[in-house]
């Protein structure tokens, strides 16, 4: 085995990034759907031989911090890995198997070098339907896991190199746009093979050895980064609260609280506060809570850590079985990331107290899910799932961006030509929702509006949303952002939507008008340059 000075370390390092990217280009130029296509909901990653995430494409926060666990709930619980051999690909959507929700298939195959594993593979697509209560398979009102569509527990669906078709048939017999759907699972499924490629070609450079001596040396080194970042950051206890509007069952505001304690190069995040499994879908799993604590503890840092299983080490997450963080089966999670996108909302709050010059106020703070199927005159039905954003928070020293992807997830707009060319709806307005920014010495980000109108006989509308109730906060005597408002209007008469709604039908004409939050503002809006204001106003930012 040869000897690694730090320049092959980035060499190698670089090179397993290139390949996770190669498998997000992939998955770009031969996904089917436009929630993968367009909205870019997907991620890709590369993983040690052990199973442990060592590189990832720049996709999804939900995702990436979340596949190694799955992968190492697979090799723990479910399948042998002297048994998965380097033809066969495993998947599950299963989230009481480590997954996600349900729409977000995971597959992975193992990479082999001369008869030894040197690492994994891993694609995850947000699919546009899996069957279940609701269009989408974004059921607002489910109530237990079952309702929520097609599980696929831990199966090779791909097994010596040849698909197993009877599961591929049972998973399109179960999906409402079958075509869409395993046209997006194969994209995944090519995606693997380019990345198992990409890591043949370095295995083949390297040798297996020093392929798995590279790839523990890369975790190490985002251990010690992370360490020496949080060693930083000032000891002590810091402790923030914040509240999703309801479950969509109840009408009860969901408490959630973590309790950050920075000792020395450790950080523990103490989440026994939250509140208890809700009877509605928005609930998580471990997986899935703590991919937002990653995710914010790595937000908070300088920038110099690489975001990997490595920087994970020295944070400590406690939980409470049978919460809404920690959930049992079979409590449903279809809008598990609600609750996600507001505890990283609830972290940056406890760390501003440590970090007061480096940490924002509250962005929009949740993936605005609005669903349509359509009904056409011969009943043929089309489904888009679209997934709205807002404002982000002003930071101590600038304003907050209008209308920017943050947080938990990184997507893109679905193009409003690409809507209205494939289905009958639409867009008679889209742009930014001025006075929706908390003021501040910064402001924060504006929401925007967006208007679907239905040009179809019929067609039933879902929506998955949150912060109608609870805007984003300020900070440093900065004002909340704007409330989210959902409106369907009907021959000119405005009529509210719940932020969490199962099957409002719709007919020909009908449009739903949904506005986001902005961010909060940061320090008094007193201070605020009076030519920033000006600006503001010129722009149509603010009205007053």
């Amino acid at each position: 085995m040869r000897t690694l000075g730090p320049i092959e370390i980035e060499v190698i390092r670089n090179a397993l990034t290139a390949a996770a990217a190669e498998m997000d280009v992939t998955i770009w130029r031969t996904s089917r759907s436009t929630i993968v296509r367009e909205l870019l909901d997907y991620s890709t990653a590369v993983f040690d031989a052990n199973g442990n995430n060592v590189a990832q494409s720049a996709r999804i926060p939900q995702h990436l911090n979340s596949m190694g666990a799955a992968l190492r709930t697979l090799l723990d619980e479910f399948v042998d890995p002297a048994t998965w051999g380097p033809d066969d690909v495993i998947a599950t959507n299963d989230p009481y198997c480590g997954a996600q929700h349900l729409n977000d298939v995971l597959v992975f195959k193992p990479v082999f070098h001369d008869g030894r594993r040197v690492g994994y593979v891993g694609a995850l697509c947000h699919h546009i339907d899996m069957g279940g209560l609701a269009p989408g398979s974004y059921a607002a009102t489910a109530t237990e896991i079952f309702q929520e569509g097609l599980r696929i527990p831990p199966v090779k669906l791909i097994e010596g190199g040849v698909l197993n078709r009877a599961v591929w048939a049972m998973i399109g017999q179960n999906v409402r746009k079958p075509a869409l759907m395993l046209g997006d699972l194969q994209s995944e499924l090519a995606s693997l093979e380019v990345g198992a490629a990409a890591i043949h070609r370095l295995a083949s450079r390297y040798g297996a050895d020093t392929m798995i001596e590279a790839c523990g040396r890369i975790l190490d080194m985002s251990e010690a980064a992370m360490r020496a970042a949080i060693t930083a950051m000032p000891d002590g206890s810091y402790a923030f609260e914040d509240f999703l509007d309801d479950d969509g069952i109840s009408g009860q505001p969901v408490r959630l609280h973590a309790a950050v304690t920075i000792a020395g190069d450790e950080i523990t995040v103490d989440l026994t506060g939250c509140a208890d499994q809700q009877a509605g879908p928005v609930n998580c799993t471990p997986a899935m809570s703590n991919c937002a604590v990653y995710y914010a503890v790595i937000a908070a840092t300088d920038g110099s850590v690489m975001a990997n299983a490595g920087c994970y080490r020295p944070v400590r997450i406690i939980s409470r079985p049978g919460s809404v963080v920690n959930c049992r089966a079979p409590a449903p999670v279809a809008h598990r990331v609600a609750i996600t996108h507001r505890l990283a909302n609830v972290l940056f709050g406890a760390l501003h107290e440590a970090l007061p010059d480096r940490i924002p106020a509250a962005y929009y703070g949740g993936s605005y899910v609005a669903t349509f199927q359509t009904v056409a005159e011969d009943h043929s039905r089309e489904v888009l799932v679209e997934i709205e954003i807002g404002g982000t928070g002003a930071h101590p020293r600038k304003d907050g961006v209008n209308a920017w992807s943050f947080g938990m997830h990184n997507n893109a707009n679905i193009p409003i030509e690409m809507i209205e060319a494939t289905m009958p709806l639409s867009i008679t307005r889209y742009g930014l929702l001025p006075d929706s920014g908390g003021a501040g010495k910064f402001r924060g980000g504006l929401g925007l509006v967006r208007e679907w109108r239905v040009e179809s006989p019929a067609c039933v509308f879902t929506a998955n949303m949150d912060r109608f109730r609870f805007p984003p906060y300020g900070l440093a005597g900065g004002e909340p952002g704007s409330l989210g408002r959902l409106t369907r209007v009907r021959a000119g008469i405005e009529t509210p939507i719940g932020s969490k709604s199962d099957g409002v039908a719709l007919k020909r004409g009908d449009i739903v008008r949904l506005e986001t939050s902005g961010g909060g503002g940061f320090g008094d809006p007193a201070s605020r340059d009076a030519a920033a204001a000006e600006r503001d106003r010129a722009l149509g930012y603010i009205t007053a």
